[in-house]
């Protein structure tokens, strides 16, 4: 990613519409990274980051409309923490894992659940346009060794976790995935969601809200 050369122009946030603040040539997402929403999908715990990926055509920013497709019954929320590389990362030790961070911002790994039971593997039910909101816009000045992630449905809570408790850390994560691919500038690592995870309606109002990032408001509609 290139330098940022700001304008100096500025607008009210009422009056824009933010899109997704990267494109990334792909997502790769880790699966059951907290304990307990392992558990309640009654799953084991991995023994190494488990990785999947979603498409870049999934990913959609704040107020966009998350499609519910009809052939699934069972569309849920995962609120997650995503971080956005920033340089070309390959074989990255973990102790440098920080240096190709470029910064941070709220994802929602949104899942055909029924589709994921059905099909074993994850690209279906995790791949369809809309599943992968992203936003509002990027931290570059963030901590995430301990922050909140929620999920809320209509105004209610539904996951209330903290990055606290995430069985691989960010430099595990970031070093075992450049040790299967290449990262590139603007990719997306979308970390884990906590417990929590439920189904999404026609007509509700998803958000995901991240302590020192922001929220990320996306609105469920029938495809």
């Amino acid at each position: 990613m290139g330098p940022i050369e700001f304008t100096g122009e500025r607008f009210a946030l009422a009056d824009v519409r933010l899109l997704a603040p990267m494109l990334p040539s792909k997502v790769v997402a880790i699966g059951r990274n907290y304990a307990a929403h392992a558990a309640e999908l009654g799953n084991d715990v991995p023994e190494r980051p488990l990785i999947f990926l979603k498409p870049s055509t999934s990913v959609i920013g704040a107020t966009d409309v998350i499609r519910l497709p009809a052939d699934s019954q069972q569309v849920e929320h995962e609120a997650e923490l995503a971080l956005v590389i920033g340089k070309v990362a390959k074989d990255v030790p973990r102790e440098k894992a920080f240096d190709v961070v470029f910064g941070y911002t709220c994802g929602n790994d949104v899942t055909a659940r029924d589709q994921q039971r059905a099909d074993v593997q994850f690209t279906r039910s995790k791949g369809y346009d809309s599943f992968c909101p992203i936003g509002p816009w990027i931290e570059t000045e963030f901590d995430p060794a301990a922050v909140g992630v929620r999920a809320l449905v209509n105004g209610q809570t539904r996951q209330d976790g903290n990055t606290r408790d995430m069985i691989f850390d960010i430099p595990t994560v970031i070093s075992f995935i450049s040790h299967v691919m290449t990262l590139m500038p603007g990719d997306v690592i979308l970390t884990g969601t906590p417990e929590g995870v439920g189904k999404l309606s026609d007509g509700d109002t998803v958000t995901v809200a991240i302590d020192g990032i922001g929220e990320l408001v996306n609105p469920v509609r029938s495809a």
